[in-house]
């Protein structure tokens, strides 16, 4: 990148290399905009006739080439590229979605000199509406050399950023209480209502049982029927382990165990199965409580239908803190 001092006149087209001021202080143009003939008229209204600009050498590219270049190979799913001031390109959300992030190609690529992004947690929620990256250039220009090693190692191994959409979502929920499952109802409907709500759902197919065997069995084999994007098993009790009433039941009624207990705290003794493709998620004592909890951090890419594993429940004790 090379800059220089041109006359006005002749700055059609060209960028600017830093911000413009009017005489009593106010900007008039930003850094890094590119002067069209409308500007040179303010500009030389103003009294100027002499502006710094910067002129792209051979082998580089403009940063809003770049910006859009890595933002367009990045991601997949439902969001859209808006380009902004300042070489930066920001993905915004187009539905309601279920942000899922590779970490690791992440912080490869925000290695690079020459273009970093930023993204939304890995596993958030996001409105329709909401930017959920955005990809920032290094002032004026970018080598096309590093740009294009940068596209290449996304063609290969991308995307960084998915936006899962969240459509037509449902949501099965069991109450049970040793005595009487209508008491756990009583208890958590309201925290429970509140917390969906959070994520633009509601609970859709809800039953209540005595925590016993049979009758839990029962009931999340007929919660499975209407297959729900997911089934949340709220007990009043806390399980020692998928020995107790609740393991059992869910491995009577089908469901296979992918984890049980989760480094986040609170929700230490989450239990996760899937009866199919159907998560069946247990974790008592989180709803109870209307503060975030393992139960908000898993609930977006479950509604997004996304299998979660165990493997990625393993990898939430880097911010599991959330107390």
């Amino acid at each position: 990148m090379r800059a220089q001092t041109v006359d006005v006149k002749n700055s059609n087209g060209r960028v600017l290399c830093c911000t413009v001021f009017r005489s009593g202080g106010k900007k008039l143009l930003a850094k890094g905009h590119v002067i069209s003939e409308e500007d040179i008229r303010i500009l030389e209204s103003e009294g100027m006739d002499k502006v710094w600009v910067t002129e792209l050498e051979e082998g580089e590219v403009s940063e809003d080439e770049a910006v859009c270049a890595v933002a367009s190979e990045m991601g997949c799913g439902c969001f859209e590229i808006r380009m902004a001031a300042g070489g930066r390109a920001n993905l915004v959300a187009t539905e309601n979605c279920c942000i899922l992030i590779d970490d690791e190609l992440l912080k490869q690529l925000n290695c690079t000199a020459s273009v970093v992004t930023a993204t939304a947690l890995n596993f958030s929620f996001a409105l329709a509406g909401q930017r959920i990256a955005t990809v920032k250039s290094a002032p004026f220009a970018v080598a096309r050399e590093q740009l294009d090693t940068i596209v290449s190692i996304l063609r290969e191994r991308g995307p960084i950023l998915q936006a899962r959409p969240i459509r037509s979502p449902s949501v099965g929920i069991l109450y049970t209480d040793p005595l009487n499952g209508d008491r756990a109802k009583q208890l958590f409907e309201a925290i429970m209502r509140q917390r969906l709500e959070r994520f633009g759902v509601a609970a859709n197919f809800v039953l209540a049982c005595a925590e016993d065997e049979g009758p839990v069995t029962r009931a999340l084999q007929h919660l499975a029927r209407s297959k729900p994007s997911v089934i949340l098993v709220a007990s009043t009790t806390a399980p020692a382990g998928p020995e107790d009433v609740v393991g059992k039941a869910i491995l009577r009624a089908g469901g296979q165990l992918e984890r049980f207990l989760a480094p986040v705290e609170p929700g230490n003794l989450l239990m996760l199965a899937y009866r199919d493709d159907i998560p069946l998620l247990s974790a008592p004592g989180c709803f109870r409580s209307a503060k975030p909890n393992v139960i908000d951090l898993l609930l977006p890419p479950l509604l997004a239908r996304y299998r979660v594993s165990g493997w990625e429940i393993a990898c939430l004790g880097h911010g599991g803190l959330l107390a």
